[in-house]
């Protein structure tokens, strides 16, 4: 293959896997988008985004709901809503909202986070919560909120492990937040009914972000759920942080789209991951590290340069994002079992050649 070499199902075009966000919305989505019903969202009145929040608000389980920008707008909000200045929350020292959302906490808010490290599997260990909370004494921060994320690295978080992480925050009497970006990749990869299973994580916390925009293959929008007076409060937020929204009801059209017709597909990405994941497993020079859903992540061995094999790969018509020692390769809903066959034959081409100079 060459520079000009593309996806043979979408000619021109190379296999995108830098993220689930590159999804284009298909003409079944375009469509509804174009004959959403609209109104001023800003004043309540817009009639597709009020049924949105009505929609993802009764599926997981809440009171009510926030249409937003993005995720980071989201759980922003989540943030300034539950914490004033001087408060802290607790979140691992590779969660999103930690370590990739431009610090908007302390920014605009005056709130101090807490990171803790990682165990392998992404979570944070119950004891490493509860020795976080600093007592109360005006010489620390006052401990507010505890944040988790699920899925983390592409890795599903345990439900038993939810529980105990909640049940320790509530026996510090802190408020929970999670950032559920690919809520429902967790609840596909839990297996049986995605909607009760998202339910079901989504219920051992006060609030929830949910993003459109990724694996559901909405063009734009995030949901934040949580009680009324939450909610509420947290509109006030969105406001102040500019992310009103006029006749926004074209795209929650799309957003309501893809909770009908994209949520239990996703089952069809994590086969994509895996199948990739599978075809490289003999590779030399890249140790694949399968999360069990929609990401893959090939750690490099010493001495190979990963900028430079991203960027042969994407002359071969392969995207991926890349990290110092590691790709990363994210499957979805533009992205077929032929996409993931030949995504695995243009890896191994390309490391041949590299092996041979």
């Amino acid at each position: 293959m060459n520079a000009t070499d593309a996806s043979p199902d979408r000619p021109g075009r190379p296999i995108d896997l830098r993220s689930d966000t590159v999804t284009r919305p298909g003409e079944a989505m375009r469509r509804a988008m174009a004959e959403a019903e609209v109104g001023d969202d800003v004043f309540g009145d817009d009639p597709t985004v009020n049924a949105l929040q009505e929609r993802i608000a009764g599926l997981l389980g809440f009171e009510a709901a926030l249409f937003v920008s993005s995720g980071t707008q989201s759980n922003l909000c989540a943030l300034l809503t539950h914490c004033g200045r001087g408060d802290e929350y607790i979140a691992g020292q590779l969660a999103h909202m930690y370590r990739w959302e431009g610090g908007g906490a302390a920014v605009l808010g005056g709130i101090q986070p807490q990171p803790l490290p990682h165990r392998a599997d992404g979570t944070l260990d119950p004891l490493d919560i509860a020795a976080a909370v600093k007592p109360d004494d005006p010489h620390f921060a006052r401990t507010r909120l505890l944040c988790l994320e699920n899925t983390i690295g592409g890795r599903a978080v345990p439900m038993d492990y939810l529980r105990t992480a909640t049940e320790i925050a509530r026996d510090h009497r802190l408020a929970t937040h999670l950032d559920g970006a690919r809520l429902f990749n967790a609840a596909v990869a839990a297996g049986g009914d995605p909607y009760e299973q998202a339910r079901l994580i989504a219920g051992h916390f006060d609030s929830v972000s949910v993003c459109f925009s990724k694996g559901l293959g909405a063009p734009v929008g995030s949901a934040l759920v949580g009680s009324r007076e939450f909610v509420a409060e947290a509109r006030r937020w969105r406001k102040v942080l500019g992310g009103g929204m006029r006749q926004a009801g074209v795209l929650a059209a799309a957003a309501l789209y893809a909770l009908d017709h994209h949520l239990t597909r996703l089952a069809d990405d994590h086969a994509h991951a895996a199948l990739f994941a599978e075809g490289l497993r003999d590779v030399k020079g890249l140790t694949m590290e399968p999360s069990g859903t929609n990401m893959v992540f090939a750690r490099s061995a010493p001495g190979l340069d990963t900028d430079e094999l991203r960027d042969r790969l994407a002359r071969r018509g392969l995207l991926c994002a890349g990290y110092p020692g590691q790709l990363r390769f994210v499957f979805h809903l533009d992205v077929t079992r032929a996409d993931a066959e030949q995504a695995v034959r243009i890896v191994r081409e390309t490391l041949d050649e590299v092996a041979t100079g």
